[in-house]
């Protein structure tokens, strides 16, 4: 399917993140690569977050990326300026969709953070690629107040917007709103969105029952604010990936299983859980959608 044809027909995508199906699978055994894939693709779901595959897997990817019209975004991991460079000449020869950067250690701040951030801007600017850089711990997106100041200085910096991060680190699960004036700037930087919940004391809380969790009134809050910015400035052709990222153990919470020395036992279903977010997103981006015309 030609990614071209697909941003223009359809501006919201839901996408899974790769590194979330680690471990998924059923009681005989983790689900194989074709199977995860073709799972991905009947539950409708539009893309996949993944990993720039090794030289021997890439026309695998290819074709099955192609077959099942996902578009693909990549993970990168920018810790120096000659990182961008490798990340974006590899991304631009696979055919990436966009990147998602974790940028830098939370030592690396000031000039030196700024510095590492616009060069990735420039370069992202040059290849072309839409490039995301998300607020994530132990990075130099570790502080909020931090990261505030980067998108005040940087006018081109666009964010991977994951909440869960800044929630855990700030305990924020009495008296929530006092944050939101916090969150609104790096909310009208939103480029993508990452699907996960946390409850201020884990990074991914059980979400078996979304509608039930006490922080989904507000993850739902935040998630629509950051729709409705990317959508009043976006322009024909522009996509924006909200991407189903519950992470397996050691963000799943498990139990405990002396029988298993191989397979923690989670506490919940990710699979379901995650494609609960996919219509929990879904909705949220049906109510920007009418309320925008």
């Amino acid at each position: 399917m030609d990614n071209d044809k697909i941003s223009i027909t359809s501006r919201f995508e839901v996408h899974h993140s790769w590194w979330a199906m680690r471990g998924i699978g059923s009681p005989e055994g983790e689900w194989p690569l074709e199977e995860k894939l073709e799972r991905i693709a009947k539950a409708s779901y539009q893309g996949i977050l993944g990993r720039l595959p090794a030289e021997s897997e890439a026309s695998l990817w290819r074709r099955k990326l192609d077959d099942l019209g996902f578009r693909f975004g990549i993970e990168a991991f920018i810790n120096e300026r000659k990182d961008i460079e490798d990340y974006l000449s590899r991304a631009a020869d696979f055919g990436v969709d966009y990147i998602n950067a974790q940028v830098g250690s939370a030592f690396v701040t000031g000039g030196d953070a700024i510095e590492l951030l616009n060069g990735l801007v420039e370069r992202a600017a040059a290849y072309r690629i839409p490039l995301f850089v998300e607020t994530h711990r132990g990075r130099v997106t570790q502080d909020l107040l931090r990261t505030i100041d980067y998108v005040r200085q940087i006018v081109g910096l666009k964010l991977t917007i994951d909440f869960s991060h800044y929630v855990l680190a700030g305990e924020i699960f009495r008296n929530v709103e006092i944050v939101d004036p916090y969150f609104a700037p790096l909310l009208e930087r939103t480029a993508s969105i990452h699907g996960r919940i946390s409850n201020g004391q884990q990074i991914q809380a059980d979400i078996t029952e979304l509608q039930e969790h006490p922080m989904t009134e507000h993850f739902g809050r935040w998630w629509r604010a950051g729709m409705k910015e990317w959508m009043q400035r976006a322009k024909p052709g522009d996509f924006l990936p909200f991407v189903c990222e519950l992470g397996p153990p050691d963000y799943a919470v498990v139990l405990p299983d002396p029988a298993s020395s191989v397979r923690p036992v989670e506490l919940s279903d990710r699979w379901s859980s995650a494609l609960a977010l996919k219509r929990f997103a879904e909705e949220l981006w049906a109510d920007v959608e009418a309320e925008h015309g």
